[in-house]
């Protein structure tokens, strides 16, 4: 009997010895953060066989071979410009006022980190409800005379995503050059025939960079998560909305859909239409389906449409830098007298949670805005820890009643903003592919504050007193989940 347990002793610690080496090496052999390096220890060791399927679908990093395409893409067209608008800068007298002095240096942080272009003179609408934004982008689209090019995360096999495949079937048949490009974890459920008959109309629809099936490429991290439409390069949509009925509010779980979206009509398209160029040719394997000539797609604007300067900025895995997390964080340290954020994921690593923490510190007004309601259960409580920390910092915390929050907005000073794909989170930071705008507007940005200021009528503020009187249970999953984060 003694020898018998002798032996499972053994065997047990046998099986315990061959997790921990297979943990570390795991873990180890794909260069992370210290964060994420230390979470998926955790992971594996405290979940033996189960962390390694876990690791499976949030862990694995695409191959080399995969952000290779994403980085050999050439930043097509506007480099010569970016290198002319750079020497411009550098020599352009210190402005005499502070806020001229942070708009030159965030222009220059976007120019030298993304080659990313200033366009001055755009015309922007703001949307911030789907059945408007989906009636006005379809509109476009059945105007558009010469290329729609879309690569949204989602594109759902439902009645909106019925609606605008018949749209574009519609345009290719006309003669107009369609391009899709989807995530296919995003749009989860929707078969490469959803798009057959706009194929044999001479269009064409690919995953992003990934393959085909999710079964035999089951990544839930490394996804296309951008979210933008090009009209004949003259017309770009960017924002926070995805193509699918839940985005119009019409599932009861989540009630009205409370997003942001920007129309843009000027030479910021240009950002928009790179990105997309880069992404397809990645994206494609055969060469005939490349893009191969770029000039159509940046025709020239000879009229100025508007008064809005602003850049596009996109980040990824493919790339060291962290290019929009570095401009939120310049964003915040720039701040003189408020920043309102909101966001529907509020994981932040520690460079912005300090960033909040002295801003908050120093008398500026920091808000931001949360759904009450979760979509993901581990994020959500991550969320909540988060959001109990910064409260007892200073900053205002508001969790949103009306349906689902799922805007992605940053306000500065009533002068700088940004809106986009990119949440206040790790995964926006270092493990998706995303693109924002970064406005450089005093009338835009008004208005986006004035959307902030009518939101909070449909929230509820969460005080450092509300957060404690949360279960211990609720608390407990906040904090484990919160130990989780740089994975999540």
């Amino acid at each position: 009997m003694d020898l018998t347990w002798e032996i499972i002793r053994w065997i047990l610690l046998g099986i315990v010895v061959i997790n921990e080496l297979a943990a570390i090496f795991t873990v180890f052999r794909e260069k992370r953060d210290i964060a994420a390096t230390w979470a998926w220890l955790l992971v594996l060791t405290l979940i033996p066989v189960i962390g390694f399927i876990i690791y499976a679908f949030l862990g694995r990093k695409p191959t080399q071979r995969r952000l290779n395409r994403i980085k050999s893409q050439t930043r097509l067209k506007l480099r010569e410009a970016v290198k002319q608008q750079q020497k411009q800068f550098s020599n352009m007298p210190k402005p005499r006022f502070s806020i001229a002095q942070v708009y030159r240096r965030t222009i220059m942080l976007f120019q030298s980190i993304d080659e990313s272009f200033l366009s001055r003179h755009n015309q922007v609408d703001i949307f911030t409800n789907g059945n408007q934004l989906f009636a006005k982008m379809f509109d476009d689209i059945a105007a558009a005379q010469k290329s729609i090019h879309i690569e949204f995360y989602t594109i759902y096999n439902d009645r909106i995503g019925n609606q605008l495949r018949t749209l574009l079937e519609q345009k290719a048949a006309e003669g107009v050059e369609v391009r899709v490009l989807y995530d296919s974890w995003g749009s989860m459920g929707v078969k490469p025939s959803f798009y057959a008959k706009l194929r044999e109309l001479g269009g064409y629809a690919t995953p992003f960079l990934m393959t085909r099936s999710n079964i035999f490429d089951f990544r839930i991290n490394y996804r296309d998560h951008r979210k933008i439409v090009m009209l004949d390069g003259k017309i770009g949509y960017i924002g926070g909305f995805n193509v699918g009925d839940q985005y119009l509010g019409r599932l009861p779980k989540f009630g009205p859909w409370r997003d942001t979206h920007l129309r843009v009509v000027g030479g910021a398209v240009f950002g928009m239409q790179r990105q997309f160029i880069g992404d397809w040719n990645a994206s494609v394997k055969s060469e005939a389906s490349r893009i191969a000539h770029y000039h159509p797609y940046f025709p020239e604007i000879k009229v100025p449409n508007g008064n809005t300067a602003m850049q596009t900025v996109a980040s990824g895995p493919e790339g060291e830098l962290e290019k929009i997390k570095m401009g939120y964080l310049r964003l915040i340290n720039a701040a003189q007298d408020h920043i309102w954020i909101q966001t529907p994921y509020l994981i932040p690593d520690d460079s912005i949670l300090d960033a909040l923490r002295v801003a908050a510190h120093s008398g500026i007004d920091v808000r931001i805005m949360i759904p009450c309601k979760p979509d993901h259960p581990f994020v959500y409580r991550a969320t909540q820890y988060y959001a109990r920390a910064l409260a007892n910092e200073g900053v205002t915390i508001y969790t949103y009643q009306r349906g689902f929050l799922h805007a992605k907005t940053i306000v500065i000073d009533g002068r700088m903003a940004s809106v986009g794909s990119a949440n206040l989170d790790f995964r926006s930071f270092k493990l998706n592919f995303e693109i924002n705008a970064f406005i450089y507007d005093r009338q835009l940005t008004d208005r986006l504050e004035q959307i902030f200021v009518d939101d909070i009528r449909s929230c509820r503020v969460m005080t450092p007193a509300r957060f404690a009187e949360q279960s211990r249970w609720l608390q407990f999953k906040q904090y484990f989940s919160r130990l989780l984060s740089p994975i999540l």
